[in-house]
């Protein structure tokens, strides 16, 4: 069986590839979503002036609304069809998780298994219109009362600009399903990437004119591109890292039948929260900024301001309070995420335990120990990757973010779930090739 498994795996190639007509499909399917997501980005709100939307946004960018530009691959910046994106539905997701949490009814659907899930997902698309038409409704009443920016205020552009964004978010939301069933990859997280990828070209080009202006050194370019590498290779590393928990399962008798025990492991990812604590902590600190970056432009200032310059990027108290943040959202989602006791449970049902640790509440306690240590491990990784691009705008006066943070985990994290996905195609169709082969030849026998 494992020979057997190597020789499928040492047949992975592009050969393979060329002869997976499904894969190509899906990968082709993808590509085609992506670009009329990308389509979209450019499509800019009916009444609007672009040149004072564009003013308005280098005044604020470096505010939360940046951070919602890299999400939305520029359309926040050129406030175009898919400016909300489909930030509503990450909040709704993480809403109904911390509900499963906390209900009764939804931790019970929850434990329902995949029909239960589904109910949860309809609860989620539900809680999604709701958040996206409060979200449009805002935005369009805070473009409304920010100087020039709409050609024709009124009660008719605020319909517009709400049943046009929350169209878009929704269009967006199917457009990632589909991804998800027809194409390759997560399709939420394949917008969130096609959007932050777009945007680094652009990035690139501005450092590279640095450097040929003289404002950054060759040997400083070199050193960010060979540090780009080592961060892009340490998120790999950290992201596959898991702490496995063996599972013996005793010997056990079906009828006359006696099966021998067996073993398993229990994965513990090292970074169980993934990217929603530096999203989390970024909004929080970016939203004074923000707020006193409006202000500002309304020819208003105050104690918001004083604050706003203290939270800038690079400023000691916006990186001491960035680190605190992310550290504390990693503890806080992971034990939402994660329910020891559950799976403790689980394990028991199934006759499971783990050598030297009694079944029931000392195995919950036991993997409850060990995610806690691990968890240390996963939130320094996160605090360490997400304040390098602090560092590198503040004292080396690099403008590329792309080469930490947020949006590099969310590139590293969904080109290996995309890569997983080919792989597990490319290994389907082989194994379908193998057992053509053989019924064919027993059939010739």
């Amino acid at each position: 069986m494992a020979s057997a498994a190597e020789q499928l795996a040492a047949n992975l190639n592009f050969g393979a590839f060329a002869k997976a007509d499904e894969l190509k499909k899906r990968i082709w399917f993808t590509l085609g979503a992506l670009v009329v997501y990308r389509l979209g980005t450019y499509i800019p709100l009916p009444g609007m002036n672009p040149d004072a939307v564009a003013d308005l946004f280098r005044q604020t960018q470096s505010g939360v609304l940046g951070l919602f530009n890299m999400f939305s691959g520029g359309a926040v910046g050129r406030m175009a069809i898919f400016a909300l994106a489909i930030m509503p539905y990450i909040s709704a997701s993480i809403i109904v998780q911390l509900l499963s949490s906390v209900v009764p009814s939804f931790e019970a659907l929850k434990k329902e298994g995949e029909q239960g899930r589904k109910i949860l997902n309809q609860y989620t698309r539900y809680l999604t219109l709701v958040l996206a038409v409060f979200q449009a409704y805002a935005i369009g009443v805070g473009l409304q009362g920010s100087g020039n920016l709409v050609l024709e205020p009124g009660p008719f552009f605020l319909l517009s600009t709400t049943i046009t964004l929350v169209g878009g978010t929704m269009f967006l939301l199917w457009l990632g399903e589909q991804i998800t069933s027809r194409g390759i990859g997560n399709g939420t997280s394949m917008i969130i990437f096609a959007g932050i990828i777009a945007e680094f070209p652009a990035q690139l080009a501005q450092t590279l004119e640095l450097g040929r202006q003289g404002a950054i050194s060759t040997g400083l370019l070199l050193g960010v591109m060979v540090m780009a590498v080592c961060v892009i290779a340490f998120c790999v590393f950290m992201e596959r890292a898991q702490r496995r928990l063996l599972i013996n399962y005793p010997k056990r008798q079906v009828g006359n039948r006696m099966y021998e025990g067996q073993t398993s492991f229990l994965p513990l990812k090292l970074n169980t929260s993934g990217v929603i604590p530096p999203i989390f902590a970024s909004s929080l600190l970016l939203l004074p900024t923000t707020i006193a970056s409006f202000s500002q432009a309304s020819g208003g200032t105050g104690f918001l301001s004083t604050i706003a310059t203290y939270l800038a990027h690079g400023r000691p108290l916006f990186m001491v309070l960035y680190a605190a943040l992310i550290i504390f959202f990693c503890f806080f989602y992971t034990a939402i995420v994660f329910n020891p006791v559950e799976t403790a449970d689980n394990l028991k049902k199934h006759g499971g335990f783990m050598p030297g640790i009694r079944p029931g509440e000392r195995t919950a306690e036991h993997i409850d120990r060990i995610l806690m240590r691990i968890t240390v491990l996963g939130a320094g990784y996160l605090t360490i990757v997400c304040l390098i691009p602090e560092f590198m705008i503040t004292y080396a006066q690099i403008p590329i973010i792309l080469l930490g943070g947020t949006s590099l985990l969310i590139v590293v994290t969904t080109t290996m779930d995309t890569v997983a996905q080919i792989h597990g195609h490319l290994l389907a169709h082989q194994y379908e090739g193998l057992v053509k082969k053989a019924k064919l030849r027993g059939a010739r026998r």
